[in-house]
């Protein structure tokens, strides 16, 4: 059975865009331009775009000067395996920072400091009574002056009012993941889960996500011999980020892949 004609229009036009012939900034035909080459109706035209829209593909630009337009990203790769590891000798949004830029991208970043009362999710996940309050420590990650990841990180009051920097409105110097270990909460497992699904409202406003665009939630609770001590939820676009993770003898990745060896 063939496909619905604006199906047929949106996948040669997302050919010519996986391929490079029509780049990043180009502009689509115009839909009457579109009308003509398929001999098709100006909302078949819409629809196809439309779904352009959804997969990310494109934007539409308003004014004369706009209309569809190949969207303009950076694609991170993000590594896994080396996030937040509390002997790597930086602190984790300098660690971040610095894979930014060994990609060639430009890193920013905007911090806020919230008290929150807990779902009864994040009470569980945190071992405390439902509706305790504890500090929201957020930031909102930028690739090339676009935001690409959020990373939401709870910890419990109890332990804040002894770390009392947990509660500061700005960000700790050398992480928090080393200021714990100093402070005698040394993180030693973690558990971590992946998440595909599409965006809350405010996800895909502090995103700026185009209608349609899912995003992979990376959660990851961290452990004392004691206790949990936090839950970071990190949500990156998913039109702009990729995770890979190593694992197992790194050197013998390099061999086959030296940008890992770079990194």
């Amino acid at each position: 059975m063939s496909q619905p004609k604006y199906r047929q229009i949106a996948s040669e036009l997302r050919g010519q865009i996986v391929s490079g012939a029509l780049r990043e900034g180009d502009r689509l035909p115009t839909e009457p331009q579109l009308q003509e080459r398929y001999g098709v109706s100006r909302n078949t035209v819409r629809d196809a775009t439309a779904l352009l829209v959804h997969e990310g593909l494109v934007q539409r630009v308003p004014g004369r000067a706009g209309g569809m337009i190949v969207r303009k990203t950076a694609s991170l790769t993000f590594h896994a395996h080396r996030a937040e590891m509390p002997a790597q000798p930086m602190a984790e949004t300098d660690a971040w920072r610095s894979e930014v830029e060994a990609q060639g991208y430009e890193a920013s970043q905007d911090f806020f400091l919230m008290i929150q009362s807990l779902s009864p999710d994040l009470a569980e996940r945190l071992h405390v009574e439902p509706d305790s309050d504890a500090v929201l420590r957020r930031c909102v990650r930028y690739v090339n002056g676009q935001a690409s990841s959020l990373q939401d990180t709870y910890y419990p009051m109890d332990l804040a009012e002894m770390v009392r920097e947990l509660l500061s409105s700005k960000d700790v110097p050398q992480g928090t993941t080393r200021l714990l270990a100093e402070r005698g909460y040394e993180q030693t497992a973690y558990y971590d889960e992946y998440v595909s699904r599409m965006p809350t409202p405010e996800e895909a406003n502090l995103l700026g996500l185009q209608p349609g665009t899912p995003i992979l939630l990376h959660i990851r609770t961290g452990y004392t011999e004691q206790r949990p001590v936090r839950v970071s939820f990190n949500v990156f676009a998913g039109d702009r980020n990729q995770i890979v993770a190593t694992h197992g003898d790194v050197r013998i990745i390099a061999r086959f892949r030296p940008e890992e060896a770079a990194r």
